[in-house]
């Protein structure tokens, strides 16, 4: 279930990639997860209103223009996608083709003849739960700490994120977010990391955490499974944290 909103994911990103102004971190390609709309958007192609959407609950490609279209994936080849994007993009006008083109190695591919099928409703919701709970919690955490970032889902990782500069004086700064299942840990979860500048800072020696736990071995930060929390758990898990990378020397 999670493969296939991954993959179908890659059609936001390489919609922006070929329509959106290049940005050097690959920001143009990144994307927004919607509350309201249950749904994944690309960044505004080509200077306009008009974006690409995966709507989580039709599980479909919605054309977000003055004449909206939908292309459901139940049932499509990855061929029959990229046609219609094509398609879309000469309707709206663009002067450049779309182009299937990742710049990244996904974990899995889909097959010549694969055809994308339709989640369980339960399974669909609990992916809605989890990004709307992520969604939440982070927006509440930049708020509470007066940290500023976007939030956004970035389409390699599939991960939910933010990243913000500490106004103290240390030169510290944070990335946190959700992350999908990995092999650091076997479900969805919530993570934080330290760094000043491009260095990440180790985590041995800070306080244990009432939820989570803090990691030093490959991935230094801390992480929080999310089936161990809810918002108000997950949001205490990112002030605690917070506070460690603010009061301790590295």
């Amino acid at each position: 279930m999670l493969r296939q909103f991954h993959l179908a994911a890659q059609y936001l990103a390489t919609v922006a990639k070929s329509f959106s102004p290049h940005r050097a971190d690959d920001s143009h390609t990144n994307l927004e997860f919607s509350i309201h709309e249950k749904s994944l958007l690309s960044r505004p192609l080509d200077g306009s209103d008009l974006r690409l959407a995966l709507n989580y609950e039709t599980f479909s490609l919605d054309w977000k223009s003055d004449d909206p279209k939908s292309l459901s994936l139940k049932g499509k080849t990855h061929k029959e996608v990229t046609f219609w994007l094509t398609k879309m993009a000469q309707t709206s006008g663009f002067s450049k083709p779309y182009t299937y083109n990742l710049h990244y190695e996904l974990p899995y591919t889909m097959e010549v003849d694969e055809r994308f099928q339709l989640s369980s409703s339960g399974e669909v919701q609990e992916l809605i739960r989890l990004g709307t709970m992520a969604k939440r919690v982070l927006a509440s955490f930049l708020d509470d700490a007066a940290l500023t970032s976007e939030i956004r889902v970035w389409p390699h990782h599939f991960d939910m994120g933010a990243f913000a500069h500490l106004h103290d004086g240390s030169g510290k700064s944070v990335g946190f977010g959700m992350a999908i299942p990995d092999s650091l840990v076997d479900d969805f979860y919530f993570y934080i990391s330290g760094y000043r500048g491009d260095t990440t800072l180790n985590t041995w020696a800070y306080k244990p955490l009432s939820h989570g736990k803090w990691v030093n071995n490959g991935f230094k930060g801390a992480v929080l499974p999310a089936s161990e929390a809810n918002e108000e758990v997950a949001l205490h898990f990112f002030k605690q944290a917070l506070g460690n990378y603010k009061n301790i020397a590295n």
